[in-house]
């Protein structure tokens, strides 16, 4: 089988290898080099065009794979990719490096299905649709032995068009956790209309809005196989389990259109700025207070939303849990990571690495996000404010819309060596973050 991989320096080489199964590719000649051999040189150009910390680098992996959402890698270094849209009819790519120069040099496909969800545990891939979850057998080099036959585990779970990825990641106890994101911006009668009534209880909330758990031994759940773990979510587009204390943490993206539906309580400032984007750690039964309120990270207050007879400034949600994290609005956290790697200086330790994919309702101001922040956290609570890990994704000084812009970050990995792998669904790309400051 032939396959082109593109090195550091811009140039394309070609590789025959060993084809083992439909999904696989195994049996190149070149001898893999250590991690340590990986020098400077080799790091791609400009780091690729990206801004990271002094003693970090960049290689980009692969490059045009389609829409890449989230990513998943083995105990080998595999590299496994959901597609939002398939390509050629594939919604999951398997990439592999097979001589240690950091390009993926192979690529395989299986998986008829776009979606956004996948995560690796308990030996298995988990993979999702916007209605379904499936799992994957994974063998001794953490390659999927059944890629044409895979174990549908949940099914049936609402997708109408809107908010309808449904991310996932797993505990280790097996159980797994799904985003069910409110197909609404505020639960109005008529979704973004102006003068549309709210839902009052909002119905959404019995199927969607939330995060419910499932087990990862039993076929075909639903809805009434599973467990509301978490209400009150508008979309979670970001999950992961935090492992130093047991805990689910989810990242929100917050409501829009404060201005455009409420003129007359809010104006296109406020409306760009406004409601922060969350980041919660949940416990079972929590209720993060969606659609009755929204977290303003200038006030730091739950305020009523404006569908529910707020003002702006009326507090409420005495019940809904507080945000461990409140980010600038609009700017659409799509990916959350807790870091357990050695590779990268202490201080990243345990902390928590956020892909924000970047606004579109913050006109006229400029668009925002576009990045990887990381929050550190010591004892399983941030210990620091937020910051800019890597920055330049968009390729513009000011984005004015996110179609002008090159890349967004939509996923995160942790590599074996402890580098990190973001995917970007604007240029198709993926991207791996390395330090090498001696």
């Amino acid at each position: 089988m032939i396959v082109l991989s593109k090195l550091a320096s811009g140039i394309r080489k070609v590789s025959i290898c060993g084809f083992l199964t439909a999904a696989f590719v195994t049996g190149c000649k070149e001898e893999p080099k250590s991690l340590d051999t990986v020098s400077v040189l080799e790091m791609s150009p400009n780091n690729a065009g990206l801004k990271v910390p002094e003693g970090f680098g960049v290689i980009v992996v692969a490059d045009s794979l389609g829409k890449p959402r989230h990513i998943a890698v083995n105990s080998q270094g595999g590299i496994y990719v959901k597609l939002s849209e398939p390509v050629d009819g594939k919604g999951i790519l398997y990439l592999e490096d097979t001589n240690g120069d950091g390009i993926a040099d192979t690529k395989q496909g299986f998986g008829n299905y776009g979606g956004t969800g996948i995560y690796i545990a308990d030996n298995h891939l988990y993979a999702s649709s916007n209605e379904q979850v499936f799992g994957y057998a994974l063998d001794a080099d953490g390659k999927v032995k059944n890629p044409t036959t895979p174990d549908t585990l949940v099914t049936n779970l609402i997708a109408r068009g809107a908010h309808e990825s449904k991310s996932l990641t797993a505990d280790g106890a097996g159980n797994l956790y799904v985003n069910i994101g409110a197909y609404s911006n505020a639960c109005q009668v008529e979704d973004r209309k102006v003068g549309s009534p709210a839902m009052m209880p909002c119905t959404i909330l019995d199927s969607a809005g939330g995060i419910w758990r499932f087990r990862n031994d039993k076929m075909n759940q639903s809805y009434g196989d599973g467990v509301r773990f978490a209400t009150g979510l508008r979309n979670v587009v970001g999950l992961d389990w935090n492992t130093e204390v047991n805990k689910l943490f989810v990242t929100q993206h917050g409501r829009d259109m404060l201005y455009s539906l409420y003129p007359e309580l809010y104006d296109v400032q406020t409306s760009a700025n406004l409601p922060a984007e969350t980041l919660y750690e949940l416990e079972e039964g929590d209720d993060a207070g969606w659609p009755y309120i929204y977290y303003d990270q200038i006030q730091k207050k739950k305020i009523q939303a404006p569908e529910y007879g707020g003002d702006g400034k009326k507090t409420g949600g005495e019940n809904a849990i507080d945000p461990v994290v409140a980010f600038p609005a609009h700017m659409a956290p799509n990916a959350l990571l807790f870091y357990t790697g050695d590779m990268f200086p202490e201080r990243y330790k345990n902390g928590a690495f956020i892909a924000f994919h970047g606004s579109w309702n913050r006109a006229p101001e400029p668009q925002m996000g576009y990045m990887v922040a990381f929050v550190p956290f010591l004892n399983g609570k941030p210990s620091g404010d937020w910051e800019v890990f890597a920055d330049g994704f968009s390729g513009l000084q000011e984005v004015l819309s996110p179609n002008d812009a090159a890349h967004r970050p939509t996923g995160l990995a942790q590599g074996p060596d402890g580098s990190l792998y973001v995917s970007d669904d604007s240029g198709g790309t993926l991207f791996r973050i390395f330090y090498n400051k001696k």
